[in-house]
């Protein structure tokens, strides 16, 4: 039996990639690469070949149910776990887990976001493998740390030790660094970039979570007596609403003295930001990069620009800007700004309606 089972995080918001990211609609959901395919298509994907689909499971918001069986027709229906409420990372696994637990007591879970960029799939696949292999021998919680590129302050940090077999003890998790210490952390050569790829031995994650978030778990154990019956949904809405809102890292990550990581060059990026898309996407002559070829651009350069496929645009004199045109907003801001975008969009929402959050 293939113990291995992949959870795909898919009720997110997306909010800072307003306003082609809407509540309605978010960014996992969306082409946002111009490939063809959505981020969350391209993450299912992404695990093809380590189990069969009906060992992925999605964790959703119940309003994006539609959407993920739209987008993953192969997933079974009762594999899309609906959150009624949103309450952080640290509820709606333990909610998986103890489903997955129901189903088999020796599941190996990969939880994945999915809404990231990895552009070196093999490798990363290599490197789950490895984790796997580990979580299913030995009582450990293990994340796949990111080998930093630069000193970036928009990522939590993993401090690790270096071991020669590659799966390596974390000493500390860090909150996203002032660029003096990120700087530090990447020059000392013993930190990596907190992916939020989690890979454990669903007994290993049942005992961390009965120890270190007990008020979590004692909820979702009682569902031990309703998954996969009809009472499921019920006791889901009943209950999930009342769980603590807590993420997996505060809850656990960052109390467990069981935790591993394996570094990996994966060619990752979390895909957070218009500026981190503009990072990873190809640039013309003048550096600005774009989703669409429908494009007159004179003296304009170093800008992001992300159009509906139909849109044609004429764009003169600017620099280093994020323009976006959902079809039914319009964002124009210095790239410099970005940080507001979040702010300004609710500005937007309140004095013009609900429809444009």
């Amino acid at each position: 039996m293939n113990n291995t089972y992949i959870l795909l995080m898919a009720g997110g918001l997306g909010s800072r990639f307003w306003p082609k990211s809407r509540e309605s609609y978010p960014k996992q959901f969306i082409d946002i690469l111009g490939t063809g395919e959505s981020l969350l298509q391209q993450t299912a994907n992404r695990f093809k070949g380590l189990c069969e689909m009906d060992h992925v499971f999605v964790l959703t918001n119940e309003k994006y149910k539609d959407l993920v069986q739209k987008q993953l027709p192969e997933v079974p229906i009762q594999n899309i776990l609906l959150e009624p409420s949103r309450n952080n990372t640290a509820p709606c696994i333990a909610y998986a887990c103890y489903k997955i637990y129901s189903l088999n007591p020796n599941a190996n879970i990969v939880v994945s976001p999915s809404d990231q960029l990895i552009l070196k799939e093999e490798e990363f696949k290599l490197r789950i493998q490895q984790a796997i292999n580990f979580a299913s021998t030995n009582n450990a919680l293990l994340t796949l740390g990111i080998s930093p590129t630069r000193p970036d302050t928009g990522y939590g940090y993993i401090h690790y030790e270096a071991h020669e077999e590659g799966v390596c003890k974390v000493n500390q998790f860090l909150e996203k660094p002032v660029l003096e210490k990120a700087k530090m952390y990447v020059d000392s050569g013993s930190y990596l970039w907190n992916a939020g790829i989690f890979i454990w031995n669903v007994k290993a994650i049942l005992e961390a979570l009965e120890t270190h978030a007990k008020d979590v778990a004692v909820i979702f154990k009682e569902g031990l007596a309703y998954y996969g019956t009809a009472a499921e949904n019920d006791f889901i809405q009943a209950k999930y609403p009342t769980s603590p809102n807590i993420s997996i890292d505060y809850a656990i990550m960052e109390k467990a003295s069981n935790v591993y990581t394996i570094p990996a060059s994966i060619g990752w990026s979390d895909l957070g930001t218009w500026a981190s898309l503009y990072e990873v996407m190809p640039k013309d002559e003048d550096n600005n990069a774009s989703n669409s070829s429908n494009l007159f651009l004179l003296d304009t350069q170093n800008n992001m620009i992300h159009l509906p496929n139909e849109k044609v645009a004429l764009v003169k004199g600017l620099k280093d800007y994020i323009i976006v045109d959902d079809g039914k907003v319009l964002l124009v801001v210095p790239k410099i700004d970005e940080q507001n975008i979040k702010q300004w969009s609710k500005q937007v929402i309140d004095n013009f309606g609900k429809e444009y959050c």
